[in-house]
């Protein structure tokens, strides 16, 4: 283990994740189309940045079912934070913020839940029975997200195998956060209960590519359903990694699937760092058990320092404290991930919990340029009793903050001693990771009484899968077989425009014309800001049957999808077609206008007449007839 040092990304090889046991899961929560959220009436997807109440909270941990303390909730409590609830009267009920019981759960997202889970190839459960999962970090004004169970064991194909999926839960959304920094955390509460469901993978993607190409499999499994909310927010995606001898880490959020393949890169690489940490700690006889720290207060001896972040916290009235980690001399300089150093695991957990988030929060004597000059190092070091084997670690802040800062250094540095620590880790946009929070553990779920379970029937469940689309590998394989474009496969096959491909008027379309018409002209006009889903069916089924019949010319298609998004397409209505004979009257208007204009280049006379006729017939006529015509009289008055 020791021996293998990381590659770069672009270096690294199928043969090198499977030496370091790479892994890696996907959990995917994706808001559900619904009118109400999941267990009250207000409207769901009604957002605003405006809001007529706040209301304050702080969080604590309570006992489990079993008698126990979650890590993460303990951990959130160490923040101390206060918490801020932006409330909007018209998105928001007195349920949101648990003054009153819950509403039975919304049967429109249930039946959506249960779609999605089949169409992933689980199985449906026979009762949902509703739980209670603790978030103590204030996202859920309650301390806890209702959640259940509804379809378990499934898998979607993925090349020549097959990506298991254990389990599709439907739940409350959380709350949108608006800032959280030192003890403040604010959230809008518009976002908060709206159906979602989580879809859990099984960690079988070997690679951190696999990893990404199946998230868009289930991204666009998703879509294909046609029971999913879009747009920004909506859908949100979790990895979990580890490597052999490492741990299950998950990587929140991560905003765009372009991201995981990095990320879980350094996730796996700051693992296996760890590990080779840990194999050093060892052979400097530092085990969990040898461990130990000391600290000191050092605001004396640092007063007149230059450096400003010490100088500005003193000027505040704040403090400084040295901690020393002995025997851990140079280790802070430890690289974990991709230009990552251990100091920063450091640097993450002060910044968290003991909310000393202005950086930089710390300092180091493995790397002492550019902060305190070398007396004011001396000093620290001798308040301590620091030897050359060891490493001290200079915080400032507030006293109680740096009450807790000083145990969170220590800790961080003890966790070393056993490997890799069960942490929730944020994607950062570079690509590498930081700390969140602690992985929370089984203890935060328990029943919740206030809801008795929800019987399935078998007749339910057969009225659900009898409305399913096609699978989204199986649209994608019949495209194909079509002869549909290749850059238009994956983006038709998503479309709720699919379904037309199926119809006879289609097919007699080339496949090119389909996928412009269905696939191509749509993403321009989405470029305008005119989303694909204000395309009604029924109105693409009769465009589609005008093209066919020659009601509708080529150039017209265009301005015909811009009227079914705006509601105004009749397909009775359309203007007459036209005959080149009867372009004669629109050529000579054209050229006398342009005749009437000093040209710089009088070859750019033909193009001007030809926009000027195709401002008057297009839709009417095909172009390359205008085209044609143009030339066709330009030679006859030349001759």
């Amino acid at each position: 283990m020791q021996d293998f040092l990381f590659p770069p990304f672009a270096e690294m090889t199928r043969a090198d994740y499977e030496r370091v046991g790479f892994k890696s899961g996907l959990e995917v929560h994706q808001q559900l189309l619904t009118c109400s959220k999941l267990f009250c009436r207000c409207p769901a997807g009604k957002y605003s940045d405006e809001y007529h109440a706040e209301i304050l909270r702080h969080m604590r941990p309570t006992l489990s079912e079993l008698g126990e303390y979650d890590g993460t909730a303990l951990m959130e409590f160490k923040t101390k934070k206060d918490i801020i609830y932006r409330i909007n009267r018209e998105s928001v009920c007195t349920y949101e913020m648990d003054d009153t019981p819950p509403f039975l759960m919304d049967d429109v997202a249930l039946d959506s839940a249960m779609a999605i889970g089949m169409a992933a190839g689980l199985t449906v459960v026979d009762e949902v029975h509703i739980a209670r999962k603790q978030y103590l970090d204030g996202s859920i004004p309650a301390g806890f997200q209702r959640t259940a169970i509804v379809a378990v064991n499934g898998g979607v194909p993925y090349g020549d195998r097959r990506i298991g999926i254990s389990h599709l839960s439907i739940e409350e959304d959380s709350c949108r956060e608006l800032g959280d920094t030192g003890h403040l955390r604010t959230y809008r509460t518009d976002r908060l209960g709206m159906p979602l469901i989580e879809l859990v993978t099984l960690p079988d993607m070997r690679t951190p590519t696999e990893v990404a190409d199946v998230a868009n499999i289930l991204r666009c499994l998703l879509r294909t359903t046609g029971r999913v909310r879009r747009g920004l927010g909506a859908t949100r995606a979790d990895t979990n990694v580890s490597c052999k001898g490492g741990t299950r880490n998950e990587i929140k959020g991560v905003p765009r699937i372009s991201l995981m393949p990095m990320l879980t890169y350094n996730e796996c690489r700051r693992q296996w760092n760890l590990l080779r940490l840990r194999a050093e700690l060892l052979k400097r006889g530092i085990t969990s058990e040898s461990f130990t720290s000391d600290w000191r207060e050092v605001t004396r001896h640092v007063r007149k320092s230059r450096f400003i972040p010490i100088s500005e916290a003193i000027a505040r009235g704040e403090k400084v404290a040295v901690v020393k980690l002995n025997g851990w001399a140079t280790l802070l300089r430890w690289e974990t991930q991709m230009e990552t150093l251990f100091s920063r695991e450091i640097s993450d957990r002060v910044r968290v919990i003991a909310c000393l988030s202005m950086l930089p929060n710390i300092i180091h004597s493995d790397s002492p340029s550019e902060t305190i000059s070398g007396a004011e190092w001396i000093a620290v070091k001798h308040a301590v009793a620091a030897t050359n084997d060891d490493t001290v670690v200079l915080v400032w802040g507030p006293q109680r903050d740096i009450e807790t800062a000083v145990k969170e250094i220590a800790i961080r540095a003890k966790e070393a001693t056993i490997g890799v620590p069960n942490e929730t880790r944020q994607a950062l946009r570079d690509g590498t990771t930081g700390f969140e929070r602690i992985l929370p553990g089984p203890q935060r779920m328990y029943p919740d009484t206030d809801l008795p379970p929800i019987r399935v029937t078998q007749e339910r469940v057969a009225t659900i899968r009898a409305t399913l689309p096609t699978p989204w590998w199986e649209r994608v394989a019949q495209l194909h077989a079509m002869g549909i474009p290749g850059d238009s496969v994956e983006g038709l096959a998503i479309s709720h425009l699919a379904p037309l491909v199926d119809e006879p008027a289609t097919h007699k379309l080339s496949p090119a014309r389909v996928a412009e018409i269905l696939h191509r002209i749509p993403r321009r006009l989405v470029r305008e800001g005119i989303r694909m889903e204000q395309l009604s069916i029924d109105a693409m089924r009769s465009l589609i049957e005008c093209v066919v019949s020659g009601k509708l010319a080529r150039e017209g298609i265009v301005h015909a999808l811009r009227q079914i998004a705006a509601g105004t397409f009749n397909a009775n209505v359309l203007p007459p077609l036209i005959t080149t004979k009867q372009l004669a009257p629109h050529l000579a208007a054209a050229r006398a206008r342009v005749a009437s204009h000093h040209l710089y280049n009088d070859k750019n006379a033909e193009i001007l007449v030809m926009d000027l006729v195709m401002d008057e017939v297009r839709g009417r006529i095909r172009g390359e007839d205008v085209h044609a015509e143009i030339r066709n009289t330009t030679m006859i008055i030349e001759g």
